[in-house]
């Protein structure tokens, strides 16, 4: 059977992944990188170290029932598809690529972070087809709130042009901070979304938009003051997240307004929010990760090389 595997070492998770492109099925291991309480993520050096002591468990245990042998290694080796873009976390995964592809006598196949995610969300939501369109992705996490106009390349598989993003902090970081500030554990989005699932109030927050970008800096001191005049912590989740919504709903309008009706793809941790979610899915056609593939992981990558080994 044909398999591919996939890593993937971000600021957040340390991810491996095996795909089967008969059966179409995806296996992965992966482990949050350990953040001390009341802090905001990592720095690149703690980063390195955590995905240095973590990759050898993550791989152990991706092939510890499995006797797969992959025809090819795809792997991240920086955040986004452009000149500059760099982070130091990704070295650990390519250099564990290139010796896994040197000892076995493995091609491997080098993209970004990006790529992975939007790869991921298609094989999730089985829509691989759109690779051979036009189509508008949104990649919404802690690190990018990107509005991304993405068409076939033959080398790169898809080219990626921005159409709009965050022009301030991006929209994991609107909810970690908003979720710190309620007592909360970072990655704060999943308890977040819990806490808002209890809130009785409807919030309709207006986007502040400049030409298809959105600008979230202004969340963090709302949320504060909402904390300070003593709303529920349950309405303050629900307020912001529903502020997330209106600016991803708002960039997306926008989006269809000037490129037309093309098809629509959300990847990224954010998009795994059942909230935000459901609340865009009343509004849009669209297509939604499922949410073990929403947040960092390597089957974006282990497709990457099954595409470029013409086995997708």
């Amino acid at each position: 059977m044909p398999f591919f595997l996939g890593i993937d070492t971000s600021n957040y998770t340390t991810s491996a992944a095996l795909i089967d492109t008969d059966s179409m099925e995806a296996v992965q291991s992966k482990k949050l990188l350990p953040v001390k309480e009341g802090e905001l993520g990592l720095r690149q050096s703690d980063a390195v170290f955590h995905h240095t002591k973590q990759l050898p468990e993550i791989i152990s245990a991706l092939f510890e029932n499995s006797n797969a042998k992959p025809k090819a290694v795809g792997v991240s080796v920086r955040p986004r598809n452009v000149d500059g873009s760099y982070m130091p976390c990704f070295l650990c995964g390519e250099g564990l690529a290139v010796s896994l592809g040197a000892v076995n006598n493995l091609p491997v196949h080098k993209t970004s972070h990006q790529v992975g995610h939007i790869l991921a969300a298609l094989f999730s939501a089985k829509k691989l087809e759109l690779l051979h369109e036009r189509f508008i992705a949104f990649h919404v996490s802690g690190g990018t709130t990107d509005c991304l106009l993405v068409t076939p390349d033959k080398d790169k598989v898809f080219e990626i042009t921005e159409i709009g993003t965050s022009l301030d902090i991006k929209a994991g970081q609107a909810i970690d901070r908003a979720g710190l500030m309620l007592g909360l554990q970072f990655p704060c989005g999943k308890e977040l979304e819990k806490l808002a699932e209890k809130s009785e109030k409807k919030y309709k927050p207006k986007a502040v938009l400049k030409n298809g970008s959105c600008c979230l800096s202004g969340l963090e001191n709302q949320c504060r003051k909402m904390l300070d005049d003593g709303e529920k912590r349950e309405d303050i989740a629900n307020f912001c997240l529903s502020s997330v919504f209106s600016a991803v709903y708002s960039m997306t309008e926008y989006t269809l307004n000037n490129y037309g009706n093309l098809p629509i793809v959300y990847a990224g941790g954010v998009m795994s929010d059942k909230i935000i979610r459901d609340k865009l899915l009343c509004k849009f056609d669209a297509y939604f990760a499922q949410p073990e593939f929403s947040c960092d992981n390597a089957v974006g990558t282990a497709v990457f090389a099954a595409i470029k080994e013409n086995s997708l």
